[in-house]
């Protein structure tokens, strides 16, 4: 019978987020960014897309057709259908050979369950892999964020995800205080669609809220307001219908969710020792996640704290990134 050979022939790294996930191949980087949507034939269950060609069916499936999101909050919420997708995922970026084996790391959030965990762990394994771990999503932010981690100093990361968002003091390669908050990217797109149906009688879906977000939404007041055609289903006669926002008006309907981000934080803050808090004077906040690319989020943080914020290099990646040097790095897999 023939024995699979010592070692890793392929070794991934996978953010598996609840907007989109990623993979990071050890010596080549991220070779994956797709959407985290899985379309299947609702009575057989039989999955019909995966990623991007299944987000562009959402909102425009038949009826026998139905686009999900089976990662909420970071987590999985349908066993089967994140499975398959994770099978896809894997499939794509690291075939096997009948001799080779597959090494995966997961980030998973800070706060995650047992129950949790064992449930993300046991799919990734029925999805091809012969070895996995996990790795914390602040650890995995920070390092892909290029922090000094490392050092007998303080860094915090903030990590504004599409499900949830990690707020983490590191020092000396582990976690000294984090908090994960269960709002993020789908939370901003929720509290749009929301606001447009309240103030216009106007119904939007997940991708018209997220457009709105991208191209106009703010997090402080712009020098110059921006503009943009929102168009959709009138409430009351049930026809199409188009009506002109502002970045006001969007950035009113993301404040709740961004106070309790800004509240997150300080509570993380307040809960960390003096020491660490002082070290974070001179080294700032750094943000990752594509919440950080909200325009003015850095600024918001920064005046609520008093303490520097900047937004990470590449912040969309630094998680898949930070996975796959946790994976790369014998120094960081023995801690």
């Amino acid at each position: 019978m023939l024995k699979r050979l010592p070692g890793f022939s392929n070794a991934i790294g996978i953010d598996l987020g609840t907007a989109n996930t990623l993979i990071h191949l050890r010596g080549k980087g991220i070779v994956l960014d797709e959407p985290s949507v899985v379309a299947i034939h609702k009575e057989s269950k039989r999955p019909i897309a995966v990623g991007a060609d299944a987000k562009r069916m959402l909102g425009r499936t038949p009826g026998a057709i139905e686009a999900v999101r089976p990662m909420k909050d970071g987590i999985i919420a349908d066993p089967d259908v994140s499975e398959h997708m994770l099978r896809f995922f894997i499939g794509k970026v690291a075939r096997k050979a009948i001799l080779s084996r597959l090494k995966v790391v997961v980030a998973v959030p800070y706060e995650i369950s047992q129950a949790s965990e064992r449930a993300l762990t046991d799919s990734t394994y029925r999805a091809g892999a012969d070895d996995v771990e996990t790795i914390r999503e602040p650890v995995a932010a920070a390092l892909g964020s290029g922090l000094p981690v490392g050092e007998p100093a303080a860094s915090m990361i903030v990590d504004i995800g599409g499900g949830t968002t990690e707020v983490a003091i590191l020092s000396l390669g582990n976690i000294a205080c984090a908090k994960s908050l269960r709002v993020g990217g789908d939370a901003f797109d929720a509290s749009i669609i929301e606001r447009i149906k309240v103030m216009y009688n106007l119904n939007i879906g997940p991708r018209m809220a997220e457009d709105i977000k991208i191209k106009i939404g703010s997090a402080v007041p712009l020098k110059q307001e921006l503009r943009m055609e929102v168009k959709g289903r009138d409430t009351l006669r049930g026809v199409p219908h188009s009506i002109i926002i502002g970045s006001e008006e969007v950035r009113d309907a993301l404040k709740g969710s961004l106070e309790a981000i800004t509240t997150g934080v300080r509570d993380v803050l307040e809960r960390c020792a003096p020491e660490l808090s002082a070290d974070l004077v001179d080294r700032g906040i750094a943000l990752a996640g594509g919440g950080a690319l909200l325009r003015g989020v850095d600024r918001l943080i920064s005046d609520v704290t008093g303490i520097p914020v900047f937004v990470a290099d590449d912040p969309m990646r630094a998680v898949a990134n930070g996975a796959g040097i946790f994976l790369e790095n014998k120094n960081w897999r023995s801690r």
